[in-house]
């Protein structure tokens, strides 16, 4: 009578992207070394190194639990408890949304505006991936970072000291509500609700995961938009910029509000997908002019 093989890195690594191709996981090969480096503690580079090492039964039932997770569709980021935003891992939870590729985008374009011992003005901070790269990436720059959710702040305080972000001042209440009156920022940025409402249902089931108070953008997803556009330009130093991450359905929308509420310029930018992802609207250089 033949042992049964032994349940080696390798051979539960092909097992399991099988099980979640089957399962129409997204990245079924990415997600199963990323679950199985968790539950190792180990890395994915790691695995790879030690591909015939048999895996014990405590091993084995840490990943059993991991995949079982995953297969009803809870969040890969959830599971291992981070995700890498601008080559930095943050901590990330229930409680905040889970960081996006693609607003590295909102990032760069955020930083392109802020000056070396600048102001920036983060809205809705969540886990903090914004306004923590902020003041990572410019050292002396002030980052006030605002949301309305306790627990997000908490998550955002969290990464800040683990990753050593001493720039941050973190406000809790509702967008501009908690910034001390008389502040003024040379960049205010933002990856607000913008899904709108009728589209919730419709979203992947990893997404509907995520905290509904990070995605609903109101009926037609300019809900939280409106708020932070309006009240901008009081809060912009001359020559200031607002950056928003924006829903691709908002690229005409969201830059005639711009327009409209008092902004002298205004561009709509795609992301590497192309997909139109984030608007950068200055107020004039003399707001007197304005």
């Amino acid at each position: 009578m033949t042992a049964a093989a032994p349940w080696t890195t390798l051979r539960l690594l092909q097992w399991t992207q099988g099980y979640f191709a089957q399962k129409e996981i997204d990245a079924p090969r990415l997600t199963a070394e990323l679950l199985l480096a968790h539950a190792l503690g180990s890395s994915r580079v790691g695995l790879y190194l030690e591909f015939d090492k048999p895996l014990g039964e405590p091993e084995l039932a840490r990943f059993r639990e991991l995949v079982r997770r995953r297969a009803e569709r809870e969040p890969t980021a959830y599971l291992v408890g981070s995700r890498e935003f601008h080559g930095r891992p943050f901590q990330v939870d229930p409680r905040v949304l889970i960081p996006r590729p693609e607003t590295e985008e909102v990032l760069a374009a955020a930083l392109a505006e802020l000056p070396a011992g600048g102001q920036a003005l983060d809205l809705g901070t969540g886990s903090g991936v914004l306004g923590v790269s902020l003041a990572l990436e410019r050292p002396g720059a002030q980052v006030v970072a605002t949301d309305l959710s306790p627990d997000a702040l908490s998550v955002a305080r969290a990464n800040a000291s683990r990753l050593g972000a001493a720039g941050v001042t973190f406000l809790e209440g509702d967008l501009y509500d908690p910034v001390p009156p008389g502040s003024r920022f040379d960049v205010i940025v933002s990856n607000p609700p913008y899904v709108p409402r009728g589209e919730l249902d419709t979203l992947a089931p990893e997404i509907q995961r995520e905290p509904p108070m990070a995605l609903d953008g109101g009926p037609d997803g300019l809900a939280i938009a409106r708020r932070i556009v309006a009240q901008a330009p009081a809060w912009l130093r001359p020559g200031g910029a607002l950056v928003l991450e924006m829903h691709e359905s908002h690229r005409d929308a969201l830059p005639a509000l711009c327009l409209d509420l008092g902004f002298a310029r205004v561009e709509a930018r795609s992301d590497l997908a192309g997909l139109p992802r984030l608007v950068v609207a200055h107020v004039a250089a003399d707001q007197s002019r304005a």
